[in-house]
């Protein structure tokens, strides 16, 4: 009986391994973190909608998602943003042009007038760059090319079948 006692007096050894995680766990918790917030979201990106700039306020968002969604006078086919996705698709088959460090898309929006918006669109990349220039009225729905590659999405977007 009495080595029965000793057993249970006796403290249990802790892990080498449990004391080495436990000791650095603020380090292992903080390099996820900056994992989560810097390389997550360039992994994901993987489409022209989520290359947008994040930095738009809630008015200027609203005007580009308009125009972007905006598929023609009869409303069903093909929309602008495919239009945009389908040109850049074509300039660089087979590429995961999102994922490259180099590529950027720009926004920018102007108020012209009370509900008369321009929308210029920049993509640029390592190899080529697009460059769009539009009108939009937000009460009428009314989209205008203000070049000549805005007034070929436009066309496109307008005559699709």
């Amino acid at each position: 009986m009495v080595r029965d006692s000793k057993k249970k007096e006796e403290k249990p050894k802790e892990s080498q391994f449990k004391k080495f995680l436990i000791k650095r766990a603020p380090i292992y918790l903080a390099a996820i973190a900056i994992m989560i917030i810097f390389i997550v979201p360039d992994l994901i990106k993987g489409d022209l909608q989520s290359s947008f700039p994040q930095t738009l306020t809630q008015e200027e968002k609203l005007v580009v998602d308009s125009l972007m969604a905006y598929n023609g006078p009869n409303e069903k086919g093909l929309s602008l943003i495919d239009a945009i996705s389908k040109e850049i698709s074509e300039e660089y088959p087979n590429e995961k042009i999102y994922d490259n460090k180099k590529t950027k898309v720009n926004v920018v929006v102007s108020n012209i007038e009370n509900e008369k918006y321009q929308v210029i669109f920049d993509f640029e990349s390592y190899k080529d760059d697009f460059h769009y220039n539009w009108n939009i009225d937000m009460q009428t729905g009314d989209i205008k090319g203000n070049d000549e590659e805005s007034k070929y999405i436009i066309n496109l977007v307008n005559f699709y079948d």
